[in-house]
């Protein structure tokens, strides 16, 4: 991360800190890295117990370093107060959303992190957009030619420029929320963030597993049971439900748990093909 910022003779580099998650701190030019990838131990623990772990992957990690790098550099130098940045991004006093709902076809928005992340405020709009600047060999000029987004691309490009030289007007080095100043144990950090990714939904609907599985007797002998169908298929279909909603995989596992103890319940069993 170093030698990119470098690489674009930007003269800063983020306060970097260890917390229990990854967030950028309102009025810090900087941000937190979760414990976990401290250790590979530790993200090994991560993955046991919540089937990842954000980060762990260099190109994820890096990928993340980029877009908090983003948020940092902003509040280092104020830049979400300039006009240019305003007019290009929105309103930055825009609330964030609990949720969106994300256009995946649209042009007006730069693709980085999973989940059409630009989409979900302007901040994150910026973010995105100063990540894919950064990246090395990210040919954006050519991969957004002819996209809305480009605009922002060469803005961010504008505006970088016009940093270089410059030293940052915010140079607090608080860090919040730091490990050392926590006192939970690993066990009460995990039963928290079960908690936290756990899912209360409505009775799943008998009527959707119907019309794939049946408890028709005359499939008793012939089929496989849905139970065992969908427990063999279950890490596949986790990761994909969970990368298409953005939904983390521990949430999608829980609600794996509750369908095939329903399948259990009424003895259903497959009525196509496996493939099918």
């Amino acid at each position: 991360l170093k030698r990119e910022l470098k690489d674009k003779n930007l003269n800063f580099y983020p306060h970097v800190w260890l917390s229990d998650e990854w967030f950028a701190a309102d009025g810090v030019p900087g941000f937190a890295i979760p414990f976990y990838l401290a250790h590979p131990r530790l993200i090994k623990l991560e993955k046991k117990f919540m089937l990842e772990a954000e980060g762990s992957s260099e190109v994820d990690c890096m990928k993340i370093l980029r877009h908090e790098t983003a948020h940092a550099l902003d509040t280092a130098y104020r830049l979400r107060y300039l006009k240019g940045f305003r007019e290009t991004f929105g309103k930055v006093s825009k609330k964030y959303p609990e949720s969106y709902t994300p256009k995946p076809n649209s042009r007006k928005f730069v693709l980085h992190l999973d989940d059409w992340y630009a989409q979900a405020h302007p901040l994150e709009d910026f973010a995105e957009s100063f990540a894919v600047w950064l990246r090395p060999n990210s040919k954006w000029q050519k991969i957004y030619a002819g996209w809305p987004a480009l605009k922002k691309l060469q803005y961010i490009e504008d505006l970088m420029t016009s940093l270089i030289g410059k030293r940052p007007i915010n140079k607090i080095r608080k860090e919040v929320d730091p490990l050392s100043k926590q006192k939970k144990t690993l066990r009460q950090y995990y039963s928290d963030k079960q908690d936290k990714y756990s899912t209360e939904l409505p009775q799943f609907y008998d009527r959707h597993l119907f019309r794939i599985f049946s408890s028709d007797p005359k499939y008793e002998t012939r089929s496989l049971s849905a139970a065992k169908f969908l427990r063999g298929i279950r890490s596949e279909l986790t990761e994909a439900v969970s990368s298409w909603s953005g939904l983390y995989r521990y949430t999608i596992d829980q609600v794996m748990d509750d369908v095939i103890d329903r399948c259990k319940e009424l003895k259903l069993r497959l009525i196509f093909s496996e493939a099918r």
